[in-house]
């Protein structure tokens, strides 16, 4: 299978030539301005349908070719995108069947971008035909490395064609309708099925409250996306097999399941743009490293960060420019985490369009005179003294579960109250192994464990088959585990386990989950851990603990006194049991302790709060998102941006980066 393996780190952007077919100095002047601005990669062609093919059948690739050969002629390297992120009109009008049909059964009219059916055939023979075309005219060009197909792929449609291909999912998964009803538990409130044509996707017209039903269709719309996304590869693959393909992804996009989604992937894409400076640039930093890790990890290989802004967006609530130093730091920081491209979007600001005001490398100024401009080519700078982290993967000790499934399970689980904070959970407990000075992975419950010493798996309230007993052999051989409150609530299809919570972890974790008290908004609680007393909020667990050792215990309400904070030692590992969710100061003595349980040491000591590190391969990254300027303690080594030996206490400015080389 081929993967991301440039010769080089890619820098580039969106490039959108088709809207400036009318301007050919323009075009001529693109080529330039990337020479000027290290940019050595574009990603050409994605909403280019009606550029490509005008009408029915009849394809003009002639204007395509021309600026393959011009960026070929200038070095510069191209993914080359299919066009199906967005549909011609004439074929919505033509072809109606493949616009999507919304829940409520009424179908969208054109427009929009994602608005088409992934199960129509209509759809996807146009799109294979399509992509057979491109392939055959372009496959072989020499700048093209890579397929970019369609564009961050999302939503789901509702039309009969769907329905019925529904359908046949349930009978493979379930075989049976009485298994069905069994898993679904159906007959509370008399929802049993008693013909599979009785049974439809979740609608707010219908069944809306069925979780079985709810988890069964999102499985479905990630199945079906998937193999949308196979049947579009197939052409490319079969007529360009060394070529290799992927789509961009996007962040805590919690409608599909990636890591079944990149299975049909050769290397993984990413879009990210992190909301700097509109609140902690600390928290967003955070937020920022646990999407690329999830992104390198989808894969366990080197990602490509396909979109970013070289500036602002034009779609967040407050759209804030990037302030000096901020692009250099932030492109670094998806280096350390496994990118080996940094592109953006787009090159050029379109003239109209819902995104004419999106940052881009070229300002409708037209010139290279322009902060942004500079801000790039100082990126493209950096990309070529740190070539050598190409290919290269981070060695990782501790990994974090954050589970698509789950978070499907808890979002839709309906007690004991209404939002319970899944993905806000995760991520604080991501900023605390952070702070930790070390590299993490981000897997879901299906990925290999054995490599780590720790893995925190907060609220896995959904335990899919056979993950209890992995987790359990992992904590024997030697592993540290942490658990907290709502883990091991439910199966796969959101049935209760029975027994006692938490389930088929109840002798992993020694403890009993009893009853769990639900916190109201503000509402804090306290815990006594270690000797100091820290707040807790949203859950209390009133667990029992059997085999395992109580390590801290609640401080307030009827419950004060009652066991919070657990360890089970279990075979050469051991597992803890947090019941509650507590503040950052806990979680930050927490893993300190838990960190010395697991034998793990930072990659460089006495990490100041805001300051990252990573290391991959012989570079170690020290990035600064404090807000202020701070020292950290490095390694001996030189600075592969500025040449200079550094060592010991070494100052990091506002938004300053270091990338150390080591021996």
């Amino acid at each position: 299978m081929p993967t991301l393996n440039l010769p080089f780190l890619g820098h580039g952007a969106d490039y959108n030539p088709d809207q400036w077919r009318d301007r050919p100095d323009i075009l001529e002047e693109d080529v330039r301005l990337m020479k000027l601005a290290g940019c050595n990669l574009m990603s050409v062609g994605i909403f280019s349908w009606t550029a490509l093919e005008p009408e029915e059948g009849r394809y003009d690739f002639d204007w395509l070719e021309a600026v393959l050969d011009r960026l070929h002629g200038a070095g510069v390297s191209v993914f080359l995108a299919t066009p199906s992120g967005a549909r011609p009109a004439w074929m919505s009008q033509k072809y109606p069947e493949v616009l999507r049909v919304r829940a409520d059964g009424l179908r969208n009219f054109h427009g929009e971008r994602h608005n088409h059916c992934f199960t129509s055939p209509v759809y996807r023979g146009f799109v294979g035909r399509m992509n057979a075309a491109l392939a055959g005219r372009f496959g072989h060009h020499p700048a093209v490395v890579g397929w970019h197909i369609s564009n961050e792929y999302s939503g789901e449609c509702h039309c009969e064609l769907c329905q019925a291909a529904f359908r046949d999912f349930l009978k493979a998964e379930y075989g049976t309708l009485d298994a069905l009803n069994a898993a679904w538990w159906t007959g509370f409130w008399s929802k049993t099925y008693t013909d599979w044509s009785q049974l439809r996707s979740p609608s707010p017209m219908g069944e809306g409250a069925l979780h079985g039903l709810n988890l069964a269709w999102q499985r479905f719309c990630t199945r079906q996306t998937a193999d949308f996304i196979r049947a579009e590869a197939a052409p490319l693959r079969r007529l360009t097999p060394d070529l290799p393909v992927t789509t961009n992804l996007m962040e805590l996009f919690g409608q599909l399941n990636y890591f079944e989604l990149a299975k049909e992937l050769d290397f993984a894409s990413y879009d990210s743009y992190p909301a700097w400076h509109t609140a902690s640039d600390e928290w967003i930093a955070d937020v920022a490293a646990f999407n690329y890790d999830l992104m390198r990890c989808l894969k366990q290989r080197p990602f490509a960060l396909m979109e970013s802004t070289p500036s602002q967006v034009n779609w967040q609530s407050v759209c804030k420019l990037k302030k000096p130093g901020m692009h250099l730091l932030s492109c670094m920081q998806a280096l350390a985490h496994g990118a080996d491209t940094i592109q953006y979007f787009q090159w050029r600001k379109s003239r109209g369009g819902s995104e004419k005001f999106h940052g881009a490398v070229v300002d409708h100024v037209g010139h290279e005179h322009t902060r942004t401009f500079r801000d790039v080519a100082q990126v493209g700078d950096a990309l070529k003294k740190l070539d050598g982290v190409r290919g290269t993967m981070p060695r990782v000790d501790v990994a974090l579960i954050c589970d698509t499934e789950n978070r499907w399970a808890v979002e839709d689980c309906q007690g004991p109250r209404r939002n319970l904070g899944y993905i806000p959970t995760v991520l604080e407990h991501y900023r605390a192994l952070s702070r930790r000075g070390v590299n993490i992975d981000v897997i879901d419950s299906t990925c290999d464990f054995s490599g780590y010493r720790l893995i925190a798996a907060p609220m896995l309230y959904m335990l899919r088959p056979g993950v209890a007993g992995r987790l359990d052999a992992f904590v024997r051989n030697g592993g540290v585990l942490v658990c907290t409150a709502m883990t091991g609530r439910a199966d796969r299809d959101d049935l209760c386990f029975l027994g006692g919570f938490p389930g088929p972890l109840r002798d992993t974790l020694g403890v009993w989950i009893e009853e769990v008290d639900a916190l109201a908004d503000g509402e804090t609680q306290s815990v006594a851990f270690d000797g100091v007393e820290y707040t807790c909020s949203t859950l209390c667990d009133l667990i029992h603990a059997g085999t395992a050792r109580v390590l801290g215990a609640y401080a307030s309400d009827f419950y004060a006194g009652r066991p919070c904070v657990t360890r089970n030692d279990l075979g050469d590992g051991a597992a803890y049991y947090i019941a509650t969710r507590p503040d950052a100061d806990f979680l930050d003595a927490f893993y300190r302790a838990a960190f010395e349980r697991a034998g793990i040491a930072s990659l460089v000591g006495g990490l100041p709060r805001g300051v990252q590190v990573t290391r991959r391969g012989d570079a170690l990254f020290a990035m600064n998102f404090s807000g202020g300027p701070c020292t950290v303690t490095l390694p001996e080594g030189v600075d592969a941006l500025t040449g200079e030996r550094v060592g010991g206490e070494t100052p990091l400015g506002l938004y300053g980066v270091r990338v150390v080389r080591l021996p």
